[in-house]
């Protein structure tokens, strides 16, 4: 089993935590904010061959996320860290190398295995550093600083955009890299953890044979949609088929990065039992529905003020629903893996990210944009459904564990 001998968490430890998901936020949200556009308008790639390169990417990343966790519930949590750190940063280092589309696909595909391998093995660390009751709080922080660091870090890219020359868009990338490096320096000083020896007969990939888990993962991968709903459908929704101001979708960004920054821990703290973590993942299914309403409502009018109204009131009801969800999902996660398998477990939970992130963008501006009022409502009706279905897959899993 992995653990350390000084459970709970201490409070250095939770910062540590913390502020190594900050450093490694700030950096990504420069990355994310300007990679784009350096791939297309500096390397020269077309933005097919971007779209379809992040997508294979993500899709291998998901694939690497449940070994690279086994490697950490065998070796150590706080080394596979540390190393998966230095890792992505020498991936991200790679893109500057990058000049043809197969060999973007490559550092795609590098780069995607490093961050869910780092992030599957930093949730192993949490849970051997942090008794069960106190993860999902702590977690909830960690979501607090890394939306914090995202918030700054685009600030960043946005120079970088402002710019758009060769030598800032490099200096983003390498601040980026610096940002992972510090990470694995904050990690280092984490206490050590523990490991055990496999008991007899077991898989070495026992998650893969977890079929209550996997469903519980299914679900959460659909509910995990309103990502790319927020980063990608909502604002080609604002520019296109609504008459809102443009700079609604930074506003409706800002928003959700504030909130959350705010309110996730106390949301979190409402958690008392895997039950209730259940239903709060119910609810949260029914307030994405409801802002899918309120944004298929936004293009049924002429005013812009109007519009900006309604999707103003569309996405303050998605991030409460956004905040439920990752909080009862988060606490579902942790308690149905065993102990001594947290890394391949959350691995294989993390999955969810990477397929929301593979397909989400391309299945959203269909259905969404395509297909408009009935997208919007098919994709609540589809919300409402995962959400609601959680509660008999956690009961479920509960049995059989």
């Amino acid at each position: 089993m992995t653990l350390t001998a000084d459970r709970p968490a201490p409070a250095r430890s939770g910062r540590l935590l913390a502020a190594a998901q900050l450093a490694g936020s700030l950096g990504d949200g420069a990355f994310l904010t300007c990679s784009v556009l350096f791939f297309t308008r500096i390397v020269g790639l077309s933005p097919a061959q971007v779209g379809l390169g992040l997508t294979l990417g993500w899709a291998v990343g998901s694939v690497a996320g449940v070994p690279l966790g086994h490697l950490a519930d065998r070796h150590g949590a706080r080394g596979s860290a540390v190393l998966l750190a230095l890792a992505t940063s020498a991936s991200i280092l790679t893109f500057l190398l990058v000049r043809t589309p197969l060999l973007f696909a490559l550092a795609a595909c590098l780069y995607g295995s490093c961050q869910t391998g780092l992030a599957a093995v930093r949730q192993a660390l949490l849970a051997a550093l942090a008794d069960p009751e106190r993860r999902t709080r702590i977690r909830a922080r960690l979501q607090s600083a890394g939306n914090a660091g995202l918030a700054v870090g685009a600030g960043l890219g946005g120079l970088a955009l402002s710019a758009d020359t060769a030598p800032a868009y490099l200096t983003v990338f390498v601040l980026d890299a610096l940002s992972f490096v510090v990470t694995a320096a904050l990690m280092l000083a984490l206490p050590t953890v523990t490991t055990s020896a496999p008991r007899a007969g077991e898989p070495k990939l026992a998650v893969l044979r977890d079929r209550p888990y996997a469903l519980v993962t299914l679900l959460n991968a659909v509910l995990l949609l309103r990502m790319p709903l927020l980063s990608v459908a909502i604002p080609l929704w604002i520019v296109e088929r609504t008459p809102a101001p443009g700079w609604t979708v930074s506003a409706l960004f800002v928003l959700n990065t504030v909130v959350v920054v705010l309110l996730q821990v106390r949301v979190a703290g409402r958690l008392a039992s895997i039950g209730s973590a259940a239903r709060m993942v119910r609810r949260s299914g029914v307030l994405l529905c409801a802002s899918c309403v309120a944004f298929a409502l936004s293009a049924s009018g002429t005013s812009p003020w109007i519009a900006f109204a309604v999707l103003l009131v569309g996405a303050v009801v998605q991030v409460f629903g956004e905040m439920l969800q990752s909080a009862g999902t988060w606490e579902i996660g942790f308690a149905l893996a065993p102990a001594d398998q947290q890394g391949q477990y959350q691995g294989f939970f993390g999955t969810g990210v990477s397929v929301a992130r593979a397909i989400g963008p391309v299945l959203l501006s269909t259905v969404v944009i395509g297909w408009g009022l009935p997208g919007w409502l098919l994709l609540g009706a589809v919300f409402v459904a995962a959400g609601w279905a959680m509660g008999p897959a956690v009961r479920w899993a509960q049995a059989t564990r």
